[in-house]
């Protein structure tokens, strides 16, 4: 489809416009994360009996700017026995992945600006899916180097391990969304929400099942609740950040929430119609952003009510669930609607295609459960055999 912005070249008005969008979005995820953080303090003082934070500004509005001062203002500390430069630029890229991801998320249809008409979305490249899981993918160097170049074998440890149920759940994540791309035809991610529109959104459309690996998987990229097991009280101090603080400390907790906001904004785009919502009267498709926004708002709050509700975790259990669980349930469900979408092309009879794709997502998901089961069994004779 592309951005009608660029169909008449490249001037200086067009430049101004594409800088302007881009200050927007960069500004609009940062005061999102300001009041991520203050949302998520007054939803969990309110499900905990708390009172949250009061003081700083009206209802507590500016505790998070505070909290901004204040590392800005701290010690940036340097271990000796760190990497120098890799140490630096580790925060950066756990940051800049989030924000780059945000850029091809559409939030509104078509507007007209200083005379050009253009999307309201930073960029609609035609890989535009490829480009988020391959961002997701960059995030993970930012947390392993974190722990390699801090010269401790704690933060080191938690890398390895933080790394590891990164890209756990980074196959399921990356199987869910290929139902998605299946189901659309296209990568580009304007066209997915095209493809939802009069209410057909791909959460009904797909199954449940692609919109509950993908949430799972997002907060375990994430590392929210159940999966937060780097801020564990019963796990190596804080992880790949124990020797950080300041400023890089803070862009580590920006990514966090930075990441919470963007990948929310992902699986609106994916399964719930992105910007598509019923109009408002005379206002028309000029509405579409009100409800990107609320469904925002109700992903982030749905983040919160499981973060503050449900138990962690035990990482035995994390590593399972993902391997063993969801992998395989995923593969089958592609398997599914794979077969579905062939069946329909080509006119076969529903019943018997999905009995078929049925039975063999179901020979495939087990073939694979089996496998990873016996590789666990042979794994723990081994540790077993050393450890006598």
């Amino acid at each position: 489809m592309g951005d009608p912005l660029f169909s008449k070249g490249v001037g200086p008005t067009v430049v101004l416009i594409v800088l302007i969008k881009t200050l927007v979005v960069f500004v609009f995820l940062l005061v999102g994360v300001l009041f991520t953080i203050w949302m998520l303090r007054k939803v969990m003082a309110d499900m905990q009996d708390r009172i949250g934070p009061n003081r700083a500004g009206p209802y507590g509005l500016l505790q998070s700017v505070a909290d901004g001062i204040k590392l800005f203002f701290k010690e940036d500390l340097l271990p000796e026995t760190a990497d120098r430069r890799v140490f630096r630029l580790a925060p950066y890229l756990a940051a800049v992945p989030a924000f780059l991801t945000f850029a091809v998320v559409p939030i509104g249809g078509t507007v007209k600006l200083f005379g050009h008409r253009t999307i309201l979305q930073l960029a609609d490249p035609p890989v535009g899916i490829l480009l988020v899981l391959a961002l997701s993918s960059i995030a993970v160097y930012g947390v392993m180097l974190a722990g390699w170049a801090s010269g401790s074998k704690y933060p080191l440890l938690g890398g390895v391990r933080v790394t590891a149920q990164m890209l756990s759940y980074e196959a399921a994540m990356g199987l869910a969304t290929a139902a998605v791309v299946l189901s659309a035809g296209s990568l580009s991610t304007r066209v997915i929400v095209t493809e939802q529109a009069n209410w057909r959104w791909n959460l009904w459309q797909l199954g449940i099942i692609p919109f509950a690996v993908f949430l799972l998987a997002a907060a375990a990229e994430m590392r929210h609740r159940p999966f937060d097991l780097v801020e564990a009280d019963q796990e190596l101090v804080a992880g790949f950040m124990t020797e950080y603080s300041s400023v890089r400390f803070a862009l580590f907790y920006l990514a966090e929430f930075m990441g919470t906001i963007t990948m929310s904004a992902v699986m609106i785009t994916l399964f719930l119609g992105g910007p598509l919502g019923p109009d408002i009267g005379f206002l028309g498709g000029r509405v579409s952003p009100l409800w990107f926004f609320v469904k925002l708002v109700g992903f982030l709050f749905l983040f919160m009510w499981i973060r503050t509700t449900v138990p962690r975790f035990r990482y035995d259990q994390l590593m399972d669930l993902g391997w063993k669980r969801m992998i395989p349930l995923s593969l089958a469900w592609l398997l599914l609607i794979a077969a579905m979408r062939l069946g329909v092309d080509e006119g076969w009879n529903r019943f018997e295609v999905v009995a078929i794709a049925v039975a063999a997502g179901t020979v495939a998901a087990g073939a694979l459960a089996a496998a990873m089961r016996v590789s666990a069994a042979r794994r723990e004779e081994q540790e077993l055999e050393a450890t006598v």
